[in-house]
């Protein structure tokens, strides 16, 4: 099933003279986004789908909810006979739903899943749930085949302890004597920078240190619930500037190119990692409200002076870091646990602690991103604890 086949765009008030400088002075000027600066400010992206029920296909498996809030947790599930079930795609499309209604699911030690299953499970729970039909498995922009420990696959991502030391050393900043104070600047959905980014995300570990290396999601829907109706009725208006310079400068600083040809999409392509999308995104899936507008990959909020626009974002950063209720942290026991998670609707965090510590070992996985379809706000959409209350 397509995403909306309509969208209406709506104009938001012209920017003054204060709000004309929509981008840092720090991104690039090749990289700047030439929507962002015109007189008139972005068009929010409208659109509409009803929400996915589910089937009742998974009531006869052992499950739990990890958290109230967020997480949920199958037992002694084989995910390889879900995928050549006779009846796969029921199983699928409410693993989709099951997945976008409780944020992230975890599954133990599938030890049947290799990089082709898990990239086959993930573009089927997209497919499954109504994403378009050009949206397929992203290929990232630098954490691709082309590194040296990127693996065979572009379209697999390797999560590497030892290849994240080489490409970004300077986010391990514990590792060399300076103390870090906050590890709230982890907090990010998947590739927000893109015009048509993650829906379902699944990462599955091959490799764990003795001891940390937990991942840390939070909830999108309870974040915006935690705010007070009014200033969400403002928030819901605005769009921001997403843009990751970072990979760019990461190219060029170690000799190679970024992956410019289209990445999973046709829209997703060139060397400018850049998008507009709106900063409270309605899921298509569950037709909630969330705050899409957190982490490393946004930068700026439209129409909002530069302080304004800095105050919101940090605000939303604070929010996860002092809500630890709506979060909920997995310890990966052991090889081959896997987590599937909404990009569109939580926010996920890594827990470095291991790396630079000396006879904790390497931590390696895959994750395989599904891209979905364009961010749009639904004025007709409605937060979870409203849905949840009726």
């Amino acid at each position: 099933m397509p995403p909306p086949s309509a969208t209406e765009k709506v104009q938001q008030p012209r920017a003054d003279t204060a709000s004309k400088g929509l981008l840092p002075a720090t991104v690039p000027r090749h990289l700047k986004c030439t929507a962002a600066v015109d007189e008139e400010l972005p068009k929010l992206e409208i659109g509409h789908k009803e929400p996915l029920q589910l089937s009742g296909a998974l009531d006869g498996f052992e499950s739990f909810d990890v958290t109230p809030v967020i997480g949920r947790e199958f037992a002694n599930v084989d995910l390889s006979q879900w995928l050549r079930a006779p009846n796969s795609d029921e199983l699928l499309r409410d693993l989709a739903i099951t997945v976008s209604q409780r944020g992230v699911v975890f599954f133990r030690q599938q030890d049947k899943i290799d990089d082709n299953l898990q990239k086959e499970l993930v573009q089927r729970l997209g497919e499954l749930s109504g994403k378009p039909a050009t949206s397929k498995l992203h290929i990232h922009p630098t954490n691709n085949a082309g590194r040296e420990l990127g693996g065979e696959d572009d379209e697999i991502s390797k999560i590497s302890s030892e290849q994240a030391k080489q490409l970004y050393r300077g986010r391990f900043t514990f590792g060399y004597g300076k103390q870090r104070q906050s590890g709230k600047k982890q907090w990010h959905s998947d590739i927000t920078f893109e015009p048509i980014p993650s829906d379902y995300a699944l990462l599955r570990l091959t490799q764990l240190p003795k001891t940390g290396g937990d991942t840390l999601w939070a909830s999108g829907y309870e974040l915006y619930d935690r705010i007070s109706p009014k200033l969400r009725g403002f928030l819901d208006t605005l769009t921001a500037y997403y843009a990751q310079p970072e990979f760019n400068e990461t190219a060029s600083e170690h000799g190679f190119k970024i992956w410019s040809a289209p990445r999973g999409a046709p829209e997703n392509v060139g060397e400018a990692l850049e998008a507009i999308h709106p900063v409270i995104r309605t899921n298509p899936v569950t037709g909630w409200k969330s705050v899409f507008a957190v982490g490393q990959h946004v930068k700026r909020i439209h129409g909002l002076s530069d302080a304004e626009s800095q105050h919101f974002l940090d605000w939303f950063l604070n929010l996860i870091a002092e809500n630890h209720d709506l979060q909920v942290r997995l310890r990966w026991q052991h090889v081959n646990d896997l987590a599937i998670w909404d990009n569109r609707s939580v926010y996920h965090a890594a827990t470095p602690d291991y790396v630079f510590e000396k006879g904790l070992g390497e931590r390696m996985g895959s994750r395989a991103v599904s891209l979905g379809e364009k961010p749009y706000f639904d004025p007709k959409s409605t937060s979870r604890r409203e849905e949840l209350q009726r």
